[in-house]
């Protein structure tokens, strides 16, 4: 057991859309699925509240575990280990949202929630760490729960989204991009993918040499924006 806890793992190291990462990405489906044909009951006042409380639980133990597993490794950096990517900040917005249905923080992370959440999903940046070890599992119960708590309020809640809502949306990723460019300045590091791609395999590999690459993500975030903004519309009808 000690070797799925260890900052080195000696097994074969996690590969895009290999049977573990296309099943974990099957179970959260599956669990999203749930949430959209049980909605009915989902959003009965007592089932609902347990369910938030529930991915507040999950949302805080996997950010805190990862902290200490991160500690205790050896491997924790200010460099690396701060929560300032938009899917490690979305997860303690989250937990805030979860507990206090806050309309505001709603439509921010309908928009950034999910599309951050499903980006790590889909391109986990990873490197050696495969499932069963602690670092894939803390990983997934982290950004699966980013996406599953805002489908959750998105059913049972009454919130309204508006064109401009998406556009704030957009000024607010940017403003907080110009301010994590100037700390990976200062650190020397790469929040946000700002400053270089990601070592493992990422959407940013098909989208041009930087900085070229960060206007094309610009788009594509905006293009993403859209679709979700339509989706919930259509939902909500």
């Amino acid at each position: 057991m000690q070797k799925y806890v260890q900052g080195v793992y000696k097994h074969d190291p996690f590969h895009l859309f290999s049977t573990e990462h296309a099943l974990t990405l099957s179970l959260i489906g599956m669990l999203a699925i749930l949430l959209f044909l049980f909605r009915r009951p989902v959003s009965r006042p007592a089932f609902s509240t347990f369910l938030r409380y529930l991915f507040v639980f999950l949302l805080l133990a996997s950010q805190i575990g990862y902290q200490i597993w991160m500690i205790a490794a050896g491997r924790w950096s200010v460099r690396t280990s701060l929560p300032l990517q938009l899917s490690d900040l979305s997860v303690y917005l989250s937990a805030i949202m979860l507990v206090t249905k806050s309309r505001k923080l709603f439509v921010f992370l309908y928009f950034v929630g999910i599309g951050s959440s499903l980006q790590a999903l889909l391109t986990p940046d990873l490197g050696m760490f495969s499932f069963p070890h602690v670092r894939y599992i803390l990983f997934f119960i982290s950004h699966g729960s980013v996406f599953l708590s805002c489908l959750l309020m998105a059913v049972i809640g009454t919130y309204r989204l508006r064109q401009r809502s998406l556009w704030v949306t957009v000024l607010i990723v940017n403003l907080y991009g110009g301010i994590i460019y100037l700390v990976d300045r200062w650190l020397n590091a790469n929040y946000m993918y700002l400053t270089k791609k990601p070592g493992g395999s990422s959407l940013l590999d098909v989208l041009g040499p930087w900085p070229w690459y960060i206007a094309s993500a610009e788009a594509i975030t905006i293009a993403s924006f859209f679709i979700l903004y339509w989706l919930y519309r259509m939902f909500k009808k």
